[in-house]
């Protein structure tokens, strides 16, 4: 059977269809998100959202189209949208951090600010690599616990460990800045 038309033929998704199309496509879906963001870690989590999604969806997910194409579609839309919401993150900060000068002595708390951020980062640095990591996804791209654990396939449990650890470092380290 020739592959285009194969391709252009919906078609449903077995266990084995879903194991040769991931084998066959994960390098691509990858680079398109590695490519946009150029960040490795959610780029891998894109990367399983998007194959995580359509397994989820086997059942009344009709493909239409190439299975690469509509990978590559998925991926860029997930690109989007990690975009987009760090983006919007990004400029909610910024605009809540612009608020509180205009209120308040900004250069002194700015000058602190940094400070406080710098070494909140290099004790984030310190951390064991999947405390980082769930420490980073938690509060740097605001994941739930349960995205977190479907991302970095651990448990829930794990992620709220992980997540106290972190917080209990943060806290043991930096006491000059509490009340």
């Amino acid at each position: 059977m020739n592959q285009d038309l194969a391709d252009s033929i919906p078609m449903r998704i077995d266990e084995v269809t879903f194991r040769q199309i991931y084998l066959l496509h994960w390098e691509k879906v990858f680079a398109v998100c590695y490519n946009n963001i150029r960040e490795s870690e959610p780029a891998k989590g894109m990367v399983q959202d998007i194959f995580k999604s359509l397994w989820e969806r086997k059942d009344e997910l009709e493909i239409t189209v190439s299975v690469e194409r509509y990978l590559l579609r998925a991926a860029k839309l997930k690109v989007f949208e990690y975009l987009r919401n760090t983006r919007s993150r990004a400029e909610h900060i910024e605009s809540a951090f612009q608020n509180y000068c205009h209120s308040t002595n900004c250069t002194e708390n700015e000058v602190l600010y940094n400070n406080l951020k710098s070494q909140v980062e290099c004790l984030v640095d310190t951390l064991p690599c999947q405390c980082r990591n769930v420490f980073r996804m938690s509060r740097e791209e605001g994941l739930t616990n349960r995205e977190i654990a479907s991302r970095l396939l651990i448990s829930e449990r794990a992620v709220e460990y992980h997540i106290t650890r972190a917080l209990s470092t943060l806290k043991a380290n930096l006491t000059e800045y509490l009340p």
